[in-house]
C-alpha cells in the first residue's frame, strides 16, 4: 500500500475512534443495559421465530397460545427451566460443572460491545451526541474472534466435567469443530481487511458507503459498496463457517442426539442448561451481526431505501441493522428445517480440504488485485483478472471431483472375534462401500435389491448380494 494511502487511512481511523471513550459513566451504563436487554429479548424472539418457521415448513402450527401469536411461549419455557430441579451427577467435577455454562454465556454478551448499531445520534433529554456503539478499537474484529474463541471452552469444560462419555465426546467434537471452522472464518475476513484498510468495525462500515451511482431515466441509483458483492467468495465462506462455528444444523455434531444422546450438555438441567441454550442463540446473533457489519454495509440502509436522504441518519439505521441480522437468523432456521445432519468425517474434510484451501487462494488473488489497483495499472489488472478467472474455473472443476476410491490391492482381513463378544459380520470385499445405500427395485415379484455396478458392492446380511428381502 502506498505511503500516502496508509497515512490517510491511519488519520481517518484516529479521527473516527476519537469519538469513543468520552461518554460519561451513566451513558456507558445505559448502553450496556440496552445491549443486554436487546440480546435477551432477541433470543426469546428467535426461539419463537424458529419454532414458528420450522412448523410452517413442516405443515404444523407452532406455538400460538401464550400471548399474541404465541410470543410469550419462549418466556414461559425460560421460567420453567429456571424453576426445574437442579441435578448434578455424582461423577461430575462440581466446580467446573457449575462454571462451564457461565464461561459459555459471558463471551457471547461481550462480543456485542464493538458492534455498531448506527451512526452518531443525539441523546434524548440531553445536549450530548454519542455513537450507537459501546466502544471500538483498531483491532475490533480480532477482539470479537478472540472472545468468541473463549466461549468454546465452556462447551469443552462442560462436556469434560460431566463425568459422562457422551458429554466428553460432544465436548471433543466441539473443540475440533471450532479449530476447523474458525480458521476458515478468519481467512475469509482477511480480504475484508485488505479492502477496508482497517480492522475497526466502524471503519469497515464506513468503507462500504456507496461512492458511485448511475442514472436511469433521470433517477440517480447508488451502487452498493457492500463487501458481500465485491468479495462474494469471502462472504460465502464466512456464511458457511459461521454455521459450523455456532454448532447449528446441519453442523450440530457436538449435540447430535442420534449419536451422543444430547451432546456436551447431556447431564445439565435447570438454569445451567438454559445458559447453554442462551449462549447458542446469542452466538447466532453475534455472527449474524458480524456478517452484517463486515459484508452487508452494517447499519447503512439498503437500496432503494438509501435513496431517501434521512435513511442513514438518526435512529433509523438501527432498523436496517436488525433487519439484516434477522435475515441471517432466518438463514439459520431455513438450514435447520431443510438439510440433514452431516457425517462427522465429511464435515471435517469439508472444512480442511475445501474451505481453507479456497480461502488461501482467494486471499492471494484479492491481495494481488488490490496491489495492482492501487498502482493504477489498467493492462496489468485486465490480464490479472483473466488469469484469476481461468484459475478459478480450474479450481472449481477440481473442487467437484471426489476423492479416489478405496485401494483394491489391500487384502481384506477379517477381525478375530474376542471371547464373549458378539459376532461381527465381515467387511465386504474391497473395503467399506462409500456413498448411498444400495437402491431397491420394485417389480411385480417379491421385493429385491437391484444389482450394483460397482466392484466394491457390499454383501447382504447373509453374505449373498441380491438376496431376497
Amino acid at each position: 500500500m502506498p505511503t500516502g494511502l496508509t497515512s490517510g487511512v491511519g488519520a481517518l481511523v484516529a479521527d473516527d475512534l476519537g469519538a469513543f471513550g468520552r461518554d460519561p459513566w451513566w451513558l456507558v451504563g445505559i448502553k450496556v443495559l440496552l445491549i443486554f436487554l436487546v440480546l435477551v429479548l432477541l433470543t426469546l424472539f428467535n426461539i419463537w421465530w424458529e419454532r414458528r418457521v420450522v412448523a410452517r415448513m413442516q405443515h404444523r402450527i407452532g406455538p400460538n397460545v401464550h400471548g399474541p401469536f404465541g410470543l410469550l411461549q419462549s418466556l414461559a419455557d425460560g421460567v420453567k427451566l429456571a424453576l426445574k430441579e437442579d441435578i448434578i451427577p455424582k461423577a461430575a467435577d462440581k466446580v467446573v460443572f457449575l462454571i462451564a455454562p457461565v464461561i459459555a454465556v459471558i463471551p457471547a454478551f461481550v462480543t456485542f460491545s464493538v458492534i455498531p448499531f448506527g451512526p452518531d445520534v443525539h441523546v434524548p433529554f440531553t445536549d450530548r451526541t454519542t455513537p450507537l456503539q459501546l466502544t471500538d478499537m483498531p483491532v475490533a474484529v480480532l477482539f470479537v474472534m478472540a472472545i468468541a474463541s473463549v466461549g468454546i471452552y465452556g462447551i469443552v469444560l462442560g462436556g469434560w466435567s460431566s463425568g459422562s462419555t457422551y458429554s466428553l465426546l460432544g465436548g471433543l467434537r466441539s473443540s475440533a469443530q471450532m479449530i476447523s471452522y474458525e480458521v476458515a472464518m478468519g481467512l475469509a475476513l482477511v480480504a475484508v481487511f485488505l479492502y477496508a484498510g482497517s480492522m475497526s468495525t466502524s471503519e469497515i462500515v464506513a468503507a462500504q458507503a456507496s461512492t458511485s451511482s448511475f442514472d436511469v431515466a433521470g433517477l440517480t441509483i447508488p451502487i452498493p459498496g457492500w463487501f458481500a458483492l465485491i468479495l462474494l467468495p469471502s462472504f460465502i465462506i464466512y456464511t458457511i463457517s459461521m454455521v459450523g462455528e455456532t454448532n447449528r444444523a446441519p453442523f450440530d455434531l457436538p449435540e447430535a442426539e442420534g449419536e451422543l444422546v444430547g451432546g456436551f450438555h447431556t447431564e445439565y438441567s435447570s438454569l445451567k442448561f438454559a445458559l447453554f441454550f442462551l449462549a447458542e442463540y446469542i452466538n447466532m446473533a453475534t455472527v449474524s451481526a458480524l456478517a452484517t457489519t463486515l459484508f452487508l454495509g452494517g447499519w447503512r440502509a439498503p437500496w432503494p431505501i438509501s435513496i431517501w436522504d434521512g435513511a442513514n441518519q438518526g435512529y433509523w439505521p438501527v432498523l436496517w441493522f436488525f433487519g439484516k441480522v434477522l435475515f441471517f437468523i432466518f438463514l439459520f432456521i431455513w438450514l435447520r428445517g431443510s438439510l440433514p445432519r452431516l457425517r462427522y468425517d465429511q464435515f471435517m474434510a469439508f472444512g480442511w480440504k475445501r474451505l481453507i484451501p479456497i480461502s488461501l487462494i482467494w486471499i492471494v488473488a484479492v491481495a494481488t488485485i488490490r496491489a495492482v489497483t492501487l498502482d493504477n495499472s489498467g493492462d496489468a489488472r485486465r490480464y490479472l483478472l483473466v488469469g484469476i478467472g481461468v484459475l478459478a474455473a480450474v479450481f472449481l472443476v477440481l473442487f467437484f471431483v471426489g476423492d479416489s476410491g478405496t485401494d483394491e490391492d489391500e487384502p481384506v482381513v477379517a477381525a478375530e472375534p474376542r471371547p464373549g463378544s458378539f459376532p461381527v459380520p465381515p467387511m465386504p470385499e474391497g473395503g467399506a462401500v462409500r456413498g448411498a445405500a444400495r437402491p431397491l427395485s420394485f417389480g411385480s415379484g417379491p421385493l429385491r435389491e437391484s444389482p450394483l455396478t460397482s466392484t466394491t458392492a457390499s454383501t447382504s446380511a447373509a453374505g449373498r448380494p441380491g438376496e431376497e428381502i
